[in-house]
C-alpha cells in the first residue's frame, strides 16, 4: 500500500505505543519526546529540580558506562569488521570503490575547508587555531572507534579546551551525537541519488531535490550513534521512496566502506558546533573571556 508524505511524516516522528518509544528503529521518535521533556523540565523550574539532579545524574553514570565499555570496544569493532569485510570483500574492492573515493574527497574537503571556516565564523583567527590544536584527539578517536557516543567523554574534554563553557558543552556534545550528524547526511544523499540512478527515477526536479534533501537531513537524525547505526536510515529511504527492500543490502554496502570518515565528520563536528553555540550565545568575545577566566581561576 502506498503511504502519503504527510502519513509518512507523522509516522517519522511519533509512535503509536509509549514503549515503541524505547525501540532503536525509533531513534528519531525518541529525540522529539526526549526534547520535550527536556524543554518541560525547564520551564517547570524549581518544582522540577529532583526531575533534573535524576537526569543530571544519569548523563554521569552513562558517561561513565561508555568509558568502561571503550577499553574493550576494540576488540569487538575489529572482529566486527573483520566479519563484514570478509563477506563484502569483492564487492567492496570492485563494485564500490569509485564511490568510497568520491566520499572520501568530499569528506577531506568538509573537514578541512568547512570546519576551518565555522572556527573562524566563531572565533576568528584565534578560533582556527584552537579548534586545530585540539581536534586531532577526536577525529582519532571517531575514525578508530566509527561511534560518535563512543566519542562523547573524548569531544567533551576537547571542547573543555576550546573554551566552550561547561553548560553549553553538555549540552551540544551529547545532542550532536544523536541528531547533529553532517557525514550521515552526506552518506543518505549519495545512497538516494545511487537508488535514483538504479532505477531510472527522476533527479533534476525541484521536488526531487528538495526530497532527497528532507530526507537525507531525517537519515542523519535517525542514523544510531554507533558503528552499523545507518541501518535504521537505509530502510527510511526505502519506505519514503517506495523502493523494495530487496535493495537494502546495496546501500548497507555503502555504509559500510564509508563509515569511518562518516563517523570522523559526524563527531569532530560536534566540537566546532560547540564553538559556534557558544559564539552566539557569550557573543564576539567570548574567547577571550574564556581564557580571562581560566587565568583567574590559576
Amino acid at each position: 500500500e502506498e503511504v502519503s508524505f504527510f502519513s509518512q511524516l507523522v509516522s517519522t516522528v511519533t509512535v503509536s505505543d509509549f514503549p515503541e518509544l524505547f525501540s532503536r528503529s525509533n531513534m528519531l521518535q525518541l529525540i522529539v519526546f526526549s526534547v520535550l521533556i527536556g524543554l518541560s523540565t525547564a520551564l517547570a523550574g524549581e518544582k522540577a529540580r529532583p526531575i533534573t539532579e535524576f537526569l543530571t545524574a544519569g548523563t554521569a553514570v552513562m558517561m561513565k558506562v561508555v568509558k568502561i565499555v571503550m577499553y574493550y570496544a576494540p576488540i569487538g569493532l575489529g572482529a566486527y569488521f573483520a566479519a563484514i569485510i570478509g563477506q563484502l570483500g569483492p564487492q567492496i574492492l570492485e563494485g564500490y570503490a569509485r564511490t568510497f573515493i568520491l566520499y572520501l574527497v568530499l569528506a577531506l574537503i568538509y573537514y578541512f575547508g568547512f570546519f576551518t571556516l565555522y572556527a573562524f565564523i566563531a572565533g576568528g583567527k584565534d578560533g582556527v587555531k584552537l579548534f586545530w590544536k585540539n581536534a586531532l584527539t577526536p577525529s582519532i578517536t571517531a575514525i578508530a572507534t566509527c561511534s560518535s557516543a563512543a566519542s562523547i567523554p573524548v569531544n567533551l574534554e576537547s571542547v573543555k579546551k576550546m573554551g566552550v563553557p561547561k553548560d553549553i558543552a553538555e549540552t551540544v556534545i551529547p545532542l550532536g551525537a544523536n541528531t547533529h550528524k553532517d557525514g550521515s547526511v552526506f552518506g543518505g544523499v549519495l545512497k538516494i541519488v545511487f537508488l535514483f540512478s538504479l532505477f531510472g527515477k527522476d533527479m533534476t526536479s525541484i521536488s526531487s531535490i528538495l526530497s532527497i534533501l528532507a530526507v537525507a537531513f531525517l537519515v542523519g537524525a535517525v542514523m544510531g550513534a554507533i558503528p552499523g547505526g545507518g541501518m535504521i536510515g537505509e530502510m527510511l529511504i526505502l519506505s519514503v521512496f517506495g523502493f523494495p527492500v530487496e535493495v537494502l543490502p546495496i546501500i548497507a554496502v555503502i555504509s559500510t566502506i564509508i563509515d569511518a570518515p562518516a563517523t570522523l565528520l559526524n563527531s569532530t563536528g560536534n566540537t566546532v558546533c560547540a564553538m559556534l553555540v557558544t559564539r552566539l550565545v557569550e557573543g564576539k568575545n567570548w574567547l577571550k573571556q574564556a581564557f580571562v577566566k581560566e587565568n583567574s581561576a590559576v
